[in-house]
């Protein structure tokens, strides 16, 4: 469902839409091996893994049993933690151009992120200007529910004072795009950084 008014707020997500997340990028730097790569991200430290740090379990919790299981492992699995910011390779130029835009309009924003709430300061100084310009920032980790939950949604409308119909939320899943759109709010998911200004000036934002 697509709401029939204008929005006049837009939702972000972050990772892969205004920051650049990517654990490739810091396990490249340790497996020299292509195929040794892969394996790992495959069968150890895979992102279904992952989603339990964005509902809020703490990293050493969720490595215990996978070292037990990949002791063998033990270093890179918890390279995960200790080097999480080797996963961020900056800001995505064309988003930040867009928030830039949005600010220059008084045009509200804020953040929805599924991330662990410790990693959320790094994540952050990627692009300090760019965040300080969201009025606030809904993070999964801090929730302790993750999207495309339903609730995690009721709680950005809790927190922004808005209704559905009044954000336009962008984000790159498109289980997380389908699962806001049910709920009325306007929606871009985003694929390719190029096609993002159309899409928020196709909606009279900038």
């Amino acid at each position: 469902m697509t709401a029939a008014v204008r929005p006049r707020a837009v939702l972000w997500d972050v990772g892969n839409v205004i920051v650049r997340w990517d654990p490739r990028a810091l396990y490249a730097k340790i497996f020299k091996e292509p195929a040794d790569l892969d394996r790992f991200l495959s069968h150890v430290c895979t992102l279904d893994w992952h989603v339990a740090h964005d509902r809020g379990v703490d990293f050493a919790e969720n490595a215990a049993p996978l070292i037990a299981r990949f002791p063998e492992h033990a270093a890179e699995i918890r390279a995960w933690d200790e080097r999480f910011d080797e996963m961020l390779s900056g800001p995505v130029p064309e988003t930040a151009v867009v928030i830039e835009a949005l600010a220059a309009r008084d045009v509200p924003q804020f953040a929805l992120t599924n991330m662990p709430q410790s990693k959320w300061p790094a994540v952050q100084a990627i692009s300090p200007d760019h965040f300080g310009l969201f009025r606030d920032a809904i993070v999964s980790g801090d929730e302790k529910v993750i999207k495309p939950d339903r609730r995690i949604y009721e709680i950005v409308l809790a927190r922004t004072g808005l209704s559905a119909g009044d954000l336009l939320f962008i984000d790159d899943s498109a289980a997380n795009i389908a699962a806001a759109d049910a709920l009325g709010f306007h929606t871009h998911h985003f694929t390719d950084p190029a096609r993002l200004r159309g899409a928020v000036e196709a909606h009279g934002l900038i």
